[in-house]
This record gives structure tokens, sequence and C-alpha cells, in this order.
């Protein structure tokens, strides 16, 4: 059971890592807290966006959508390698997910399938929305991948965690298919490297 970290820990540690970040506005109080409550949490969560363009994608995961209020994530990692943050607190990224996911990320051994939707995400993960279309074929620059994984990193060494709390949004809800266009093994085995 971890409490999330404070707002200027979680600026701290990504800084520490050798990331680039960028604060969007009053982040570290921009958050969905009035819907439920966040935590405690047990790993992070990575999502691809559907969209093209910096801008245009920081703007849509800090202010949402029609039908989906934001912040849409914590972070959002734009094609050049930038986080920036948008939101601290419980945010609108995970949704509903498979339990036995979750037990699975609490003691850190493989992940079974995800078949069910029974369980609140956007309570335990921390979420990174990372800019791409999604389609397979949009590229994945190396700036971007090395960004995505010192983020996941920060928050894993923080917390005491190995790379097995790190999981995509296609492992937990059924029917989700982000992050498409690499493997979250690959993403793992660079957050292993990099926690040794």
């Amino acid at each position: 059971m971890a409490s999330p970290m404070s707002a200027g820990s979680f600026l701290d540690r990504i800084r520490d890592e050798g990331v680039r970040v960028v604060e969007v506005g009053d982040w570290r109080h921009h958050n969905r807290n009035h819907k439920g409550p966040w935590g405690p949490v047990h790993g992070v969560m990575i999502h691809h966006t559907v969209t093209s363009g910096g801008a245009l994608t920081v703007g849509l995961c800090r202010e949402g959508r029609e039908d989906l209020p934001g912040p849409l994530c914590h972070g959002v990692v734009t094609k050049d390698g930038v986080v920036h943050l948008v939101g601290y607190g419980r945010a609108n990224h995970a949704g509903l997910g498979d339990d036995d996911v979750l037990r699975a990320v609490i003691a850190e051994r493989a992940l079974p399938h995800d078949n069910e939707a029974n369980t609140d995400g956007n309570r335990h993960f921390y979420g990174f929305e990372c800019e791409n279309l999604g389609d397979g074929e949009d590229p994945w620059p190396e700036v971007q991948l090395d960004a995505i994984a010192k983020a996941c990193a920060a928050i894993c060494r923080f917390h005491g965690w190995t790379e097995r709390s790190v999981i995509g949004h296609l492992e937990w809800q059924p029917g989700k298919v982000d992050p498409r266009g690499f493997t979250m093994s690959s993403l793992r085995g660079r957050v292993r490297e990099l926690l040794k």
C-alpha cells in the first residue's frame, strides 16, 4: 500500500532522471479528487493519445473532452521527449479494469489476461499519455521512448517498485489497444535497466 508522492516530489523525481519537464498551469491542483480517492497507488499506466501535435495533445489531456473531463493523465510525453505535467491527483485515464491484473501489479508478478472491468484504475495508477496516432505506423522517436521509460523509472524508484509495476492500458482494460507501436515488455526492459 503506497500513498501517492507529493506533487513536488513527482516533479523533482522525473527531473532527477534527466527528463525535461514543463509545468502546465496549476497542474498541482488540477484533478478529479471530488469524484473519489486517489491512492493507494500501485503502478504506472502508459497510454497513446491518438493525436498529432504537441500543443493540441497537451491541451486535450489537460482539459479533456466533452464526454470525459480532464485531466486525462498526470503527464503527457510529447514526441520531442518532454513531459508536460497537466494534473496531479485522480485523473481520468485508467477507467475500470481487471482486479486480477491489479493484484498481479501489487505482487509484481506476470500479468494475467485482462477479462474484466470491475476495478477503479483511476484511483490506483499514475498515468502518462504519450503523443502518437496509435495506428501502429506512427513512429515512436527514441527520445520519446527514453522519456517514457525514465518517467516510469522515477516513480518506481521513489516507491521501491520494479519494472513490473509499469503496465499498458491494453493490459488493464479489455478492448484497449494502447500503447500501440511498441511492446510493454520492451518498455519494462528499459525501466529495468534504468533501475539497476
